[in-house]
Parts: C-alpha cells; structure tokens; sequence
C-alpha cells in the first residue's frame, strides 16, 4: 500500500492515526463484550475505518454527514464522548435516544450527524436536503452521505443521485463498496464493473479509491469538497474496501471465500498506515503507546459508566410526549369584523400558501408541476413567479427523494411543503413519511418541520389510482399530524397552523371540492387550532361524525329531512382527534353515525367507534353505526363510482339508526 504523504503536515498525519486507531480499538474490546455476553449486538466495521475517519476528518465540524451501520469512526471523529456512546449502545436513559434505537440509528445536531434507519437509502435523500439549504443560504458547505454497495439497489439511491444533479446540490455520495450486501455478493447486486460507472448516466463526476488507505480518503473527500462547493454539483465517490467480520456478528462469514480474508488481512488500514508512519520517522512506538494508552483509558472509563447506569424506568408520559415537538397554537379569534372574501376550496388553499411564503421566508414549496405550471390543480399558479424558482421548485418523478429532501431541508431551519400530485402517489413516498418525518422527534430530538399536502378522494371518475381515500394510512402512524378541512375558511386557516407547527402534518384536500365548494374567507393571516373539531350544526335525534366531503353530504342530508334534528360533527383533524367534542356530541344525541369516504375496513371510523364505545357506552341509545365506501378499489365509471361512494347509503344508515 502506497501512502502518498505530500500534501500533509506531521501533526495531521498523526491526528489521522489516532483518529483511526480508536474506533479499531473501540471495536475490539466490544467484540470481547460480545462475546461474553456482556452486550448484545455489533455490526462491526473493521477493515473500513479509513473510509469513515479520513471523510469525517476531511469536512468542516459543522457539515452533515449520513452514516449508517459501519461507520463508528464518524462518532469519534466528530468527538463524541466514548461513555455517551457506550450508553447508547447499551440502551440507556444517557444515550442520544434516551433508549429508544439501536446501535447507530441515532443523530445529534450538536456533533452534525443525521441518524440513519435501517431501510438505508432514504438518507441519501435527506443530505440532498441539507446541500439544498445550503446553496439557497450561498453557504460554502457540502453535506456528505454513506452508502453501502448493496444499498445502490435501492431506488431512493437512483433518486437521491438525480435530485441532486438536476438541482445542482453539493452533496458527496461516498459508496462503500465491500463486495457484500449482508450475504449477497456485488456480482448479484449490479453488473457494472463498478459502481462510479453509474455516475455517468446522472451527468455526474465520480472517483475509485483505495478505502483501506486513509490517506488516499482524505484527499479524496477534500478535493470533492471543493469541487462541489466551486462547481455547485454532487460528486460520488467509491472507496474500494472489506469488512473482516460478518454484516453483523451473529451471522458470521461462512458465505465470504477464505483467500478473501488472507488478502485483505494484508490491507489492514490500521496496521499498514501505522507501519508506514513508523517507517517514515513520523511517529515512534512510545507515541504510539501513548495515543493507545489514553484511547484505552477513556474506553475503561466509558465501561465503567455505562455498566453502572441505571436500568431505565419507563415514564409513559414522557414516552408519549417526545412523539412531537412540544408546540402551543394560537388560534386566531374571527370575528364578524374580519375582511372577508367569497373563495373557492382551491382559492383558499392558494391564498394560504401565498400569505405562509411571505410570513415564513424559509418556507419551501416542491412538487412536480407546480412552478410554472401551477400544479396539476393549479393552486400554485403564480407562485414561482412572485417568490423565484429557488423556493418553488419542480421537481423530478421521485416521491421519496423529496420527502427526504424536505426532511434535510427542516435539519437546516427550514420549513418545506411537498404536493403529493395525488394523494394516491404517496405509496411510493410512504417510507420516507412513515419511517423518517413521523419518528425521527421521538428517535433523536429532530423535528420534521414538513407539510405534504395530498389532493385526494372520488366523485371525479378519475378511478382506482387518482381517487383513493388514504387518510387511514397515516392516522395509524404515530409522530404525523392528519388534517381534513372541509370548507374554504377551513382549509386556509388549518393550512397556514400547518406551516406554523414545527411537526410533520398530512394535509388532505379534496378534490371534488376544489372548485364544487364556496364560502366567505378571511382575508388576512389566521390559523384554526390543529386538533379541534368543529359543529357544524347541533341536534339532538342522531350524531353524525365526519369530515371532508361527508360534512357536506351530512348536511345536504340534514336539509333534506327537516323532520330530524341532526348533530354534525366535522372532526377537520383526524390526528390528534378532538375527542371532548366527540364525546359531547354523543351527550346530545345517543345516537351516533360514523360517516366517512374511505373504505369500511380499516377506516378511522372504525377506532372512533371503538373509543365511543369504551369511554361514551353510557350516553348511547342505539349501536353505533358506520357509513363507509365499499371495500372495493374505486372504479373509473362514473355509475360504479357512485355506488362505491358511502354517499348512496348514508340514508339506510339513518334509518338503520333511528330504529332504535
């Protein structure tokens, strides 16, 4: 192995010696733990500490990185104390997540490191995010992310790698390629001879490096640094490496070829950058004890404390609290003396998200077709040209890319809006949202400051893939705000509290009633509390409980049959639910219909239902009812989409009601 040492002065090439040595000896002594016992789980990362110690070691302290499962020496490059870390690892109340993940899938703003999930593509994305402000701040910084060979399968990285170069975004996408996805060799992950190749089809740079020379890394990463700074471009690198232990222990390396391991045993990048020091006269065996010796002394000293640490005694208040950031709204009084105006749905919308880019100068708008388009439903018409296409921006086909983006973006400080074309599409963004926006508070104290909105629900014969009533989804979700507006003055004043809450919020509008639904609107900035219900009507023979279109067939219901006296309830949140208004309304009537648009199975009804019966069973006078679309997909005839629709039989249901 050739050390090319020119460009380095005595002190770094040493600093980058300790840098390597500790998560090696780190490692060590937690494979011995192991093996007693003593802790219970490790993915190692030997014979690949220089990718991870030379790149870290190579930015700026205050740059981002995405590590994933491999890659110990981002932590102790960034300093984190060895006892902070051990506690983590052991699952303590002390550790970054207060016991709440596993190894490395935590984050830390203070040390700049995004914690990882285990579906490891979606952290591509989010450094695409960062780089993203970033360049809107003109800040001279990149973000950096890992990716392990087997981890390019995965779409998010096809995304994340387009995003980036269409954007111009720089980010350094740093491919650890040790021949191995868990078991599967790279042979069966690509046919490429290697993966830089790739980098050509996004109209990218890339390099092949040496991953077990940490010299060769740092370089490396340096002038990426500066080519995505100076050129406004990502860069991907691929470090050509091995890993000397399993994907993690338990499995072990029966599947790797043994001359695999005598090979790069001879590669050791610690041995062999130890020896070439020793051998340049750049460092002496006393120094090298020394820098052991107190690597060792923190290590002991860091077991010592995390041995002794407290079992965690769960706080089930505390639990529930750290789901979201803690936020007080402020709803805004309306009074009859507040300029209003006669909107549409969509103008109420639009007239919200004009009033929110000009209050939140670090909101960001993104979605396909919405910049000079205007959307496919138009309600961004005219926004690119009044805020500039660096804050409403096209995006590509790519879901999941930009919900990670938009998560990235809200690490830096600032808030994003991502339209889902249709609500339908949210599949393909589902992980991003379920896994990374809706947790990632609860996990490691960041929040998600990230509105999407989703243009759904039927009665346009658009069919199964442009119709669909997905809300369920996502109120089963913990760590995501679900809103539903029915009205125009509501869907203005819940969307503006929606830029106003630092927490991820899904916001439903209803397609149907873009342009079928007018009302007076405030004129000026207001918002609506998230979480609060509002009566549309007060009755007494039955309740009816729903939201978005259903409030309008319950009250086209209602005028039609003045002979009952019926109690509407639109919930407008179905995330957290108003339950006092929900249980007042059962006080009135004692007789309730859970109306909505979804599908009966699974639907939020369903849970509503559930929560009357175990804290409102004795204000009831009947069972309580459901009235829901068929549990079909939504068909494209306009005469089967009507039959689908809860709509048809929201009479039966009544009558079904009032018979007891």
């Amino acid at each position: 192995m050739q050390f090319d040492h020119k460009h380095f002065d005595k002190d770094l090439l040493i600093q980058l010696y300790a840098g390597l040595v500790k998560p090696r000896m780190i490692e060590e002594k937690m494979l011995i733990l192991l093996r007693q016992g003593r802790v219970s789980k490790w993915f190692s990362g030997i014979g690949q500490e220089a990718i991870a110690v030379g790149a870290t070691m190579a930015l700026d302290s205050d740059e981002y990185i995405m590590p994933l499962h491999r890659n110990l020496g981002v932590f102790t490059a960034r300093k984190m104390p060895f006892s902070k870390l051990f506690l983590q690892w052991q699952g303590k109340k002390e550790g970054y997540s207060k016991g709440r993940e596993r190894s490395f899938h935590f984050g830390s703003n203070e040390h700049h490191i995004c914690g990882m999930i285990s579906h490891l593509g979606p952290q591509l994305a989010i450094a695409d995010g960062i780089a993203l402000a970033h360049k809107l701040q003109k800040e001279q910084k990149v973000s950096l992310a890992f990716s392990g060979d087997g981890g390019t399968s995965e779409g998010d990285f096809h995304e994340a790698l387009n995003t980036a170069a269409v954007w111009g975004l720089p980010v350094i996408f740093l491919i650890e390629n040790n021949g191995y996805g868990l078991s599967t060799p790279s042979s069966e992950q690509f046919i490429c001879k290697q993966l830089a190749d790739k980098a050509v089809g996004y109209g990218m740079a890339s390099k092949i490096i040496d991953g077990n020379n940490i010299l060769e890394v740092y370089q490396a990463i340096k002038e990426a640094r500066e080519y995505c700074i100076t050129e406004q471009k990502p860069i991907m690198i691929e470090a050509m490496t091995f890993r000397m232990r399993g994907h993690e222990e338990a499995s072990g390396v029966k599947y790797v070829p043994k001359e695999l391991f005598e090979l790069w045993g001879k590669k050791d990048p610690v041995q062999n950058y130890e020896d070439f020091l020793k051998k340049e006269n750049i460092i002496d065996d006393a120094q090298i004890a020394a820098i052991r010796e107190a690597i060792q002394q923190e290590i002991e000293a860091g077991l010592e404390i995390g041995f002794a640490a407290e079992a965690i005694k769960p706080d089930t208040a505390e639990e529930v609290a750290d789901v979201f950031v803690p936020y007080k709204a402020e709803n805004t009084v309306i009074t009859d003396s507040c300029a209003k105006s006669e909107k549409k749905f969509i103008q109420a919308i639009s007239d919200a998200m004009r009033q929110a880019m000009e209050r939140h100068p670090k909101l960001v708008l993104m979605g396909q077709d919405i910049a000079e388009y205007g959307g496919a439903f138009k309600v961004t018409e005219g926004m690119m040209e009044q805020f500039g296409k660096e804050r409403v921006r096209n995006t590509p086909l790519c879901e999941s890319a930009i919900i990670g983006t938009a998560l990235g973006l809200s690490i830096k400080g600032y808030k994003a809006m991502m339209e889902m074309q249709f609500a339908d599409f949210a599949t393909v963004g589902f992980n991003q949202i379920i896994n990374n926006l809706a947790k990632i508070h609860y996990r490691w104290g960041q929040n998600a400051d990230v509105v999407v909105r989703m243009p759904t629900g039927a009665g346009v014969g658009a069919g199964p893939f442009h119709s669909q009533s997905n809300e369920a989804w996502f109120t089963h979700t913990p760590g995501l705000k679900v809103v539903y507006p029915a009205t125009p003055e509501d869907a203005k004043g819940l969307l503006l509290a929606s830029f106003e809450d630092p927490n991820p919020v899904i916001f439903f509008e209803h397609k149907a009633l873009y342009r079928s639904v007018s009302g007076q609107v405030p004129d000026d900035y207001y918002t609506i509390e998230i979480g609060k219900a509002r009566l549309v009507q007060e009755g007494s023979d039955v309740s009816i409980i729903t939201y978005g279109s259903g409030v309008h067939w319950a009250t086209e219901y209602a005028k039609q049959h003045p002979e009952l006296s019926i109690d509407i309830l639109d919930l407008r949140t179905l995330s957290p639910l108003d339950y006092e208004a929900i249980e007042a309304s059962v006080k009135r009537t004692g007789k309730v219909l859970l109306l909505h648009e979804d599908c009966l199975m699974g639907g939020i009804g369903g849970e509503i239902s559930a929560w009357i019966s175990e804290n409102c069973f004795q204000y009831l006078d009947a069972p309580i009812v459901r009235c829901a679309s068929l549990d079909t997909p939504i068909p494209f005839a306009i005469e089967l989409e009507q039959n689908f629709l809860a709509k048809g039989r929201l009479d039966e249901s009544v009558q079904k009601l009032m018979q007891f």
